[in-house]
C-alpha cells in the first residue's frame, strides 16, 4: 500500500492558473490605479493576491504526506482570495464604478472571457488597456470563479479525508498488511512442515512394516 499520496501539478490546475492571473493583475492594478505611496490598500490587495497564489503551491505540495496541512492551507489561500474580492467591490463602490452584475450589458461576454481563459498570457495584453472599472470586474469574477473552484476541491478532499484518513492511517494500514502477509507467510510454512511431518511419519510406518515382514520370511 502506498503511504505517501502523488504530487498534484498544480500548473495544470484551472485555479490555480487563474490565480497566477489574479497575482499580476493585482500588482498591475494597484500600480495604475492606486496611490504609489501612503495608501496600505496596496500592501493589502497584493499580498492577500500573493498569499491565495503561494497558499495552493504549499498546501498542494504538503498534500503529499498531510492531508490535514493541506486542507488548511487550501483553505487559507481560499479566504486570502475572498479578501482580495472584497478589496476590489471597496474599490468600485468607492470611486464611483459599476459592478458587473447578471444585469449589466457586458456582464455575459466578461464571464464568457474569464471562464474560457485561465493563462496570464490571455489576460496581460490587456492590463494596460483595460479601465479600472473593467480590471477590477474582471479580477471580481476570477476570484468567484476560484473560490467555487477550490470549494469543490476542499470537499472532494474532505471526504476522502474522512474516508481514507491522512498519512497516519496509511502507514497503520501499511503496517497491518504487511503483518498480515507475514502471518499468512507463517501459518503456510506451518501447514507444510506438519504435511511433511505426516508423510515422514506414514512413510516410516510403512518401512517399519515391509521390515517386519522381511523377518517372518
Amino acid at each position: 500500500m502506498a503511504i505517501l499520496k502523488n504530487q498534484t501539478k498544480w500548473e495544470d490546475l484551472y485555479y490555480y492558473r487563474k490565480s497566477v492571473v489574479l497575482y499580476q493583475m493585482t500588482v498591475a492594478f494597484c500600480q495604475r490605479f492606486l496611490p504609489k505611496y501612503g495608501d496600505r490598500t496596496v500592501d493589502q490587495m497584493v499580498q492577500a493576491a500573493r498569499s491565495g497564489k503561494q497558499n495552493i503551491v504549499e498546501g498542494l505540495a504538503d498534500g503529499v504526506t498531510s492531508t490535514e496541512m493541506e486542507l488548511k492551507l487550501l483553505n487559507v489561500a481560499r479566504a486570502s482570495f475572498k479578501e482580495l474580492q472584497e478589496d476590489y467591490l471597496d474599490y468600485l463602490a468607492a470611486h464611483g464604478r459599476a459592478r458587473w452584475d447578471a444585469q449589466h450589458p457586458r456582464y455575459g461576454a466578461l464571464l464568457a472571457f474569464c471562464r474560457a481563459h485561465n493563462d496570464l498570457a490571455d489576460y496581460e495584453p490587456h492590463f494596460e488597456k483595460w479601465t479600472d472599472e473593467e480590471m477590477a470586474n474582471i479580477a471580481v469574477t476570477l476570484c468567484h470563479m476560484v473560490d467555487k473552484m477550490m470549494t469543490t476541491t476542499l470537499a472532494r478532499k474532505q471526504k476522502d479525508f474522512v474516508e481514507n484518513g491522512g498519512i497516519r492511517e496509511r502507514m497503520t494500514a501499511a503496517r497491518l498488511g504487511r503483518r498480515q502477509a507475514q502471518n499468512a507467510e507463517i501459518a503456510a510454512l506451518k501447514a507444510r512442515v506438519a504435511r511433511l511431518e505426516a508423510e515422514n511419519a506414514a512413510l516410516k510406518a510403512r518401512l517399519g512394516g515391509e521390515n517386519s515382514r522381511s523377518l517372518e520370511v
